[in-house]
C-alpha cells in the first residue's frame, strides 16, 4: 500500500481479487475469488476482514453467486432464479454474524434483485450495485476522516485499537481515516496501536498502514495502554466499530470495552468511526448483538507455534460492547453523533426506525 487511493479489494473481469491480511505485514499476496463459497471461506478465515470490508465482499460475492447460478443452473423462471440466490445470501450473512454490515450490503443487493424479472438483468444490476457500494463506502471514509479531523487538537497523540484503516473498509479506512486526515491537517504528534490479541491485527495491520502513510506510529502490548494513560501520553483513542446500536452502544475488536473505561478514568476521549451501515437501528442495545466466538487455535498457536498446552480450556470471543455511555461521540460520514445517542442516531436516520 503507497497511496490512500489503496483497496483490499477489487472486482475485475468478472472476478474479486483480495489482499491475503492473514499474511501481512511479510507477504503482500492477492488472491483470486471466483465463487461465492471462496469468498465465504475468506470472510470466515479473515483473508478479508473488517466491518465495511466483509460487507462489500458479502456483496461481491452475491454477484459471483448470480453468475454462478446463470452459468451451472440455466433456470428460466426469475422466482426460482431469486429463490436460489436467497440461499447463496443467508449463507453470505452467515459467514460471520457480529459486523452489521454484511446483513445491511447483503439486504440491500436482494432488494436490488427483488425488482427484476429477467435473468441477465439481475446479475449485471448486482455487479453493478456492488461495485456502488464499494464506491460509497470510500466516499464515506473521506468523509468521516474530514470530519473526525476537526475533533482533534493539534499535536495530539492518538491510540487505536485493532485495524480500522484502509484494510478494513474499501478504502482510507475510519478510525484510520480519521487519523490520516488529522496528520494531513498537521495535528498528530504520533500513533499508538495495540498489538490487538490474538491475531495481531494492530501490530501486523495497522502499523503497516501507518507506516507507509508516513505518520510516526509505535506497536504496543495491548496491557500496556493503561501505563500510557497514566503518564497523559494519550490525548484521544479512536477505533472502529462492526455492529452500533439503536442507543449507541458499539460492538468491536475485543479489549475496545477495556479501552473505554480506562479512558473514563483517566479523563481521555474516546471516539468510534464508523459509516451509518454500520448501526443496525433494529437493535435497542449492545445486549442484543450477536458476539462471534472465534477457534481456540487463534489463541493457542502464533504463526503455528503452539503456546498453550493441549488440556487447557480457551474461550475467545472477537469482540465486546462498549456502552454508549463511555463514548464521547460517534463519527460517521452523514455527521458527528453525541448524546443522547438514541434521540441523534434517530435524526440521523431522518426519525426512521425501520
Amino acid at each position: 500500500m503507497k497511496n490512500e487511493d489503496f483497496s483490499p479489494i477489487k472486482w475485475i473481469n468478472g472476478t474479486v481479487e483480495l489482499i491475503d491480511q492473514t499474511l501481512l505485514p511479510f507477504k503482500e499476496k492477492w488472491i483470486k475469488i471466483t465463487t461465492y463459497p471462496e469468498m465465504i471461506n475468506a470472510i470466515s478465515n479473515m483473508q478479508i476482514r473488517g466491518a465495511p470490508a466483509i460487507g462489500i465482499a458479502g456483496a461481491y460475492g452475491l454477484a459471483l453467486g448470480a453468475i454462478e447460478i446463470s452459468k451451472t443452473k440455466k433456470l428460466k423462471s426469475a422466482q426460482k432464479f431469486l429463490s436460489e440466490l436467497n440461499l447463496i445470501s443467508l449463507k453470505l450473512i452467515n459467514s460471520r454474524p457480529t459486523g452489521s454490515n454484511l446483513k445491511w450490503a447483503i439486504d440491500r443487493m436482494m432488494n436490488i434483485a427483488n425488482t427484476i424479472e429477467e435473468i441477465p438483468l439481475i446479475t449485471s444490476s448486482l455487479i453493478k450495485e456492488a461495485k456502488k457500494i464499494h464506491i460509497e463506502d470510500i466516499k464515506s471514509n473521506h468523509n468521516i476522516g474530514k470530519l473526525g479531523a476537526a475533533l482533534i487538537n493539534k499535536n495530539s497523540k492518538i491510540l487505536t485499537h485493532c485495524n480500522a484503516g484502509a484494510l478494513a473498509t474499501g478504502g482510507y479506512g475510519t478510525a484510520l481515516g480519521v487519523i490520516k486526515s488529522a496528520n494531513n491537517e498537521g495535528k498528530i504528534s504520533k500513533v499508538y496501536s495495540t498489538e490487538t490479541r490474538p491475531l495481531l491485527q494492530g501490530s501486523r495491520l495497522t502499523i503497516w498502514e501507518l507506516i507507509n502513510s508516513n505518520i510516526k506510529a509505535y506497536s504496543i502490548p495491548d496491557s500496556v495502554a493503561g501505563y500510557l494513560m497514566q503518564k497523559k501520553e494519550i490525548d484521544a483513542i479512536i477505533v472502529g466499530a462492526d455492529r452500533i446500536t439503536a442507543n449507541g452502544d458499539v460492538a468491536n475488536k475485543i479489549g475496545t470495552y477495556t479501552l473505554a473505561i480506562l479512558a473514563k478514568s483517566h479523563n481521555v476521549n474516546f471516539y468510534v468511526a464508523a459509516p451509518t451501515s454500520t448501526i443496525d437501528i433494529k437493535l435497542n442495545n449492545g445486549s442484543e448483538i450477536p458476539i462471534e466466538e472465534r477457534p481456540r487455535e487463534e489463541v493457542t498457536n502464533i504463526k503455528n507455534i503452539k503456546i498453550v498446552q493441549d488440556n487447557v480450556t480457551i474461550y475467545n470471543p472477537a469482540f465486546d460492547v462498549t456502552p454508549n455511555t463511555l463514548i464521547k461521540s460517534i463519527i460517521t460520514e452523514k455527521g458527528v453523533i453525541y448524546p443522547p445517542y438514541t434521540l441523534n442516531i434517530k435524526k440521523i436516520f431522518g426519525g426512521n426506525n425501520e
